[in-house]
């Protein structure tokens, strides 16, 4: 299982994280992406699913025409862990690539 990062922890990797950023009254991060269109945002959904699916750890999102709004927590744990870390880096390569 994993373990709730300490707020330390979870302040330096919202530091390191482009783009991301706390949720309000709630140990989550979020962030919105923006494609080109909905064919682009579907398929980067199609992407993190597959890396998701790996990490057998799955986001809370929302996608509307060609946006695509995020929520990671990790809710075994009860709030943000380093599962939500690495799988907010993989969007961010994912977004861009």
């Amino acid at each position: 299982m994993a373990t709730k990062l300490t707020p330390d922890a979870r302040r330096q990797a919202l530091e390191r994280l482009s783009g991301w950023s706390a949720v309000q009254n709630r140990d989550a991060i979020t962030r919105k992406f923006t494609f080109r269109d909905f064919r682009q945002a579907f398929a980067f959904m199609t992407r993190v699913a597959e890396v998701a699916e790996e990490m057998n750890h799955h986001p809370e999102w929302f996608n509307v025409y060609k946006t695509v709004e995020v929520t990671l927590s990790t809710h075994d744990a009860g709030g943000l862990t380093d599962l939500d870390i690495k799988l907010a880096e993989a969007m961010d390569r994912l977004a861009t690539g």
